[in-house]
């Protein structure tokens, strides 16, 4: 099948992927004029209310260029550092991918990423300048950055306005003469990868997949090769980007089946499928995907206990759409049951926790985001803590590691210092500055996690204007001085409330949060001590005074000893109820601080 080309667009967030890939379904007559809209491919409401793409999107169009039809799989991909795990997925499905470069803003930091992933999957790379046509556009400059980050000639790389459609129709061209068509090996086993996957409550677990050999239709008996599970073929078909029923897909082609099968722990993003009545051997099955590692963990609660069952179901449903999303059950005294998220960012997590609310109307209460922490015992276990809770005691520890990112930060060279400065604030350590062309500069440092993921990509974005654009990876676990912070109410330590940080910020942390617990809970008819304490010692304190019934309100004239009396033995009875009682914590109070 030489007229099949499989490709995917790749850029950083906000260079023109989405708008590009309308004017592909224009130019190919895929989507009726009358039906298109910007974003087309965009479709869930979140990704066009932020106008990012959030999830890969394949579609097939079928295009005649010079006398012969072709069919075009496009898959669109977000641009993201936080959802890089959807990228890597779709560049195992394809043999060749579009490059985009806006024409003002330049190289980027995703834009250095997604392109190591493309060159270590030996895909054909077309590189392309977009928005050509904006008054502050650096056409020629940009196109120096390119040519050199690439090595090749700059009269190579096109130039187009995806908004305008100029040059368009030449990228379609070049994809078809430069993308080579995939290795098809007609009349074997079926041997396919599964790419992605959702849940339909009618078709069951609906697989994404690329066809490497073989073939699939209705009614095939099928076997997962790495979760075991077998069952029938509901449906085969393609996407215009909606699922259209097709009689059988084909070695080369991208497509999806409807499996019929409803527990979604027996299909796995990366897994291989084949014919249960000829099936592959175990060795021919696909290698996959590497897993994700998550680098932010936070908690969702349902706010009313009754939607915990609706939570699990949800997020159940939610992970086999999104293979980076890890979680594990988790209860707290005061919020209840609920569950222990991973996640690849920020944004990432704040995604999840909005499809969660939109997509199955949930009411949720997410806690501060923190990152996971590696303790080594004195008695050499190794264990990871992904919340303060669990953390051992001191006296058990041998030594605590946190996780260290490599920080990629793009911006232009004037901004250096400034720069420099964020990144000095942040504890880590330099390594590098080299310059892309003559006006972008690439400043490589290392840093803790925990510290980049507070509010650093706000610092970068203030000292630079907003042209500097960041991407990280993951480097190792390094030893840190890290203590556990505690808040104790009224002598209780109150689990929910505490944090893993470094010694040195312990007593600045636990000063802002006694003040905001004195701000949020409710006065008691007796004195509440709030103390912050790392160990044995109190870093930080604030007292709730009491409410006071005025008790000798109804007395008029007469001795002064008589409302003495009265008023010890006011002071004796909250004494006593100090001693015996306990504070009740309402939950809005874990609400508020932990959002704060």
């Amino acid at each position: 099948m030489n007229n099949i080309r499989n490709f995917a667009i790749i850029a950083h967030i906000d260079h023109g992927k989405s708008t590009l890939a309308d004017r592909f379904l224009e130019i190919t007559e895929t989507i009726i004029k009358s039906k298109m809209q910007d974003q087309f491919l965009d479709q869930m409401d979140l990704e066009r209310e932020k106008g990012i793409t959030i999830k890969l999107q394949p579609i097939r169009m079928n295009y005649n260029y010079k006398g012969k039809s072709y069919m075009l799989n496009l898959i669109d991909t977000p641009g993201h550092v936080d959802f890089t795990y959807e990228v890597s997925r779709s560049m195992v499905a394809v043999e060749g991918v579009i490059l985009l470069v806006d024409a003002v803003k330049g190289v980027q930091a995703q834009t250095l990423a997604n392109l190591s992933l493309a060159m270590k999957q030996n895909l054909k790379i077309i590189p392309v300048i977009n928005k050509i046509d904006l008054p502050s556009s650096r056409v020629d400059e940009v196109e120096e950055e390119l040519a050199e980050l690439l090595r090749i000639e700059p009269k190579t790389i096109m130039r187009i306005s995806a908004k305008s459609g100029l040059g368009v129709k030449e990228v379609l061209g070049r994809v078809i003469e430069k993308v080579p068509p995939p290795d098809t090996l007609e009349g074997q086993k079926l041997k396919a990868l599964i790419f992605d996957s959702k849940f339909d409550s009618f078709k069951g677990i609906i697989i994404y997949i690329r066809v490497f050999s073989g073939s699939v239709k209705l009614g095939d008996k099928f076997l997962l090769m790495a979760s075991g599970a077998e069952g029938e073929i509901k449906e085969a078909g393609i996407f215009k980007p909606n699922l259209v029923a097709v009689d059988k897909l084909e070695s080369g082609q991208i497509g999806y089946v409807a499996t019929g099968l409803k527990d979604v722990s027996q299909t796995r993003i990366g897994d291989t499928i084949t014919l249960l009545s000829a099936p592959i051997g175990s060795s021919e099955a696909m290698p996959g995907y590497q897993e994700p590692k998550p680098m932010v963990y936070a908690s969702f609660y349902p706010q009313d206990a009754d939607q915990y069952s609706m939570l699990k179901d949800a997020i159940a449903k939610l992970k086999l759409n999104d293979a980076s999303f890890y979680t594990e059950p988790e209860s707290s005294q005061a919020l209840g049951r609920g569950f222990k998220g991973g996640f690849l960012g920020l944004l990432h997590l704040e995604i999840i926790g909005e499809r969660l609310r939109r997509e199955f109307d949930l009411n949720l209460t997410i806690t501060a985001p923190s990152v996971s922490y590696k303790v080594v015992t004195k008695d050499c276990n190794e264990l990871m803590i992904h919340s303060a809770s669990r953390l051992p005691d001191p006296t058990l520890i041998e030594r605590t590691e946190e996780p260290w990112v490599k920080l990629e930060i793009i911006a232009p060279p004037s901004y250096l210092g400034a720069i420099m400065q964020v990144c000095q604030d942040l504890g880590g350590i330099y390594q590098d500055t080299q310059y892309i062309g003559k006006e972008k500069m690439v400043v490589t440092q290392e840093a803790p996690l925990r510290a980049v993921i507070i509010d650093f990509y706000d610092n970068l974005k203030n000292a630079s204007s907003g042209y500097a654009s960041l991407n990280w990876e993951f480097i190792e676990y390094r030893g840190g001085d890290l203590v556990r912070l505690d808040i104790l109410v009224a002598g209780e330590k109150v689990e929910a409330f505490a944090k893993v940080i470094p010694r040195d910020k312990a007593f600045h942390e636990g000063r802002k949060m006694v003040n905001a617990l004195k701000e949020y809970i409710p006065r008691q008819l007796f004195m509440v001590t709030i103390q912050a304490a790392v160990g044995g010692k109190i870093l930080a304190r604030e007292n709730i005074s009491a409410l006071r019934k005025d008790v000798t309100g109804y007395l008029y004239g007469g001795d002064y000893s008589r409302k003495k009396k009265l008023l010890q033995k006011q002071k004796k009875g909250k004494e006593k109820m100090k001693e015996s009682g306990r504070v009740r914590i309402p939950a809005e109070v874990y609400f508020k601080v932990l959002r704060k």
